[in-house]
C-alpha cells in the first residue's frame, strides 16, 4: 500500500510540483489549499491528485483536515509544510494584522500540522515532515521582517522537532528555496526582477520542479540518515 503523503499549498506553484513529484514517486498524495475552489478543481482534474481544503493557520481545521485524509486515503506518513503567504512592507507601514498572518500561516502552519500527525508517525516509526523556508529567512530581506521571521523560525523548528523524530524513525528536514519562478515572482516588477536576477550566480530564476526533487529526495527510504537538515536551493545567491 502506498504512503500517504499531504502538500500544503500543494495545488500551485511550488506546491504543485511538489504533489507531482511525490505522486510520481509512488506516495498517494493529497493536495491541500485555502481558498480557490476552482483552481483547485483544474489541479485535480489534471492531475488526478485530490484537493483538500483548509486554513493551515487554523489549528482546529488542521486536525480535521489530517484526520479526513487518513480516513479516506489512510495512515499519513509525510507532510510537506509549503503552504505561505506575504505580506510585505517596511516596519514603519506594517500592520500588526499583517504580521499576525504571515506568522500565522508560514510558521504557525508548520506547527499545526506537526501535532495533527506526529503523534501516528511515531507511533508506527516512520514518518517525513519537510518544512519549506527560504533564502530570506536565511539573509533577510528589505521590507519582509514578518516573512523573514517565520521562515528562518521555520529553520530552528525544523532543527528542534527532528531531535524528537529522529529515534522513531521520523525525519523533519527543510528546504530553502531561492527565486523560484511562480506566479508570485511574477508579479515583481521587471525592473526589480532584473535585479534579482542579476544577484544569482547561475544567472537565472529557479524552477519549481528544482526544489520538488529535493522534496522527493527527503521523503524517500534513501532519505532516512538525513535529519534536521537545511537544504539550500538558490542558485548560489546565498551560501548558508
Amino acid at each position: 500500500m502506498a504512503r500517504v503523503a499531504i502538500v500544503t499549498g500543494g495545488t500551485r506553484g511550488i506546491g504543485e510540483a511538489i504533489s507531482l513529484a511525490l505522486k510520481e514517486a509512488g506516495f498517494t498524495v493529497a493536495a491541500n489549499y485555502a481558498g480557490n475552489d476552482e483552481r483547485a478543481a483544474a489541479f485535480t482534474e489534471r492531475t488526478g491528485i485530490k484537493a483538500y481544503k483548509w486554513d493551515v493557520s487554523d489549528y482546529d481545521a488542521c486536525q480535521t483536515g489530517c484526520a479526513k485524509v487518513a480516513e479516506e486515503l489512510g495512515p499519513i506518513d509525510v507532510v510537506v509544510n509549503n503552504a505561505g503567504i506575504t505580506r510585505d512592507g517596511t516596519i514603519l507601514k506594517m500592520t500588526y494584522q499583517a504580521w499576525k498572518e504571515v506568522i500565522d500561516t508560514n510558521l504557525g502552519g508548520c506547527f499545526n500540522m506537526a501535532k495533527a500527525v506526529f503523534p501516528g508517525m511515531r507511533d508506527r516509526k516512520w514518518g517525513r515532515i519537510v518544512n519549506i523556508g527560504s533564502i530570506n529567512g536565511q539573509a533577510g530581506q528589505y521590507g519582509q521582517v514578518n516573512y523573514a521571521a517565520a521562515k528562518s523560525g521555520i529553520h530552528g523548528f525544523t532543527k528542534a522537532l527532528a531531535q524528537e523524530g529522529a529515534r522513531a524513525g521520523v525525519t523533519v528536514n527543510a528546504i530553502a528555496p531561492g527565486y523560484i519562478d511562480t506566479d508570485m515572482v511574477a508579479a515583481v516588477p521587471p525592473e526589480v526582477l532584473e535585479k534579482i536576477v542579476a544577484k544569482i550566480p547561475v544567472g537565472r530564476l529557479g524552477q519549481a520542479h528544482e526544489i520538488a526533487r529535493g522534496v522527493a529526495f527527503l521523503c524517500s527510504e534513501d532519505g532516512g540518515f538525513v535529519t534536521g537538515s537545511t537544504l539550500s536551493i538558490n542558485g548560489g545567491q546565498h551560501m548558508y
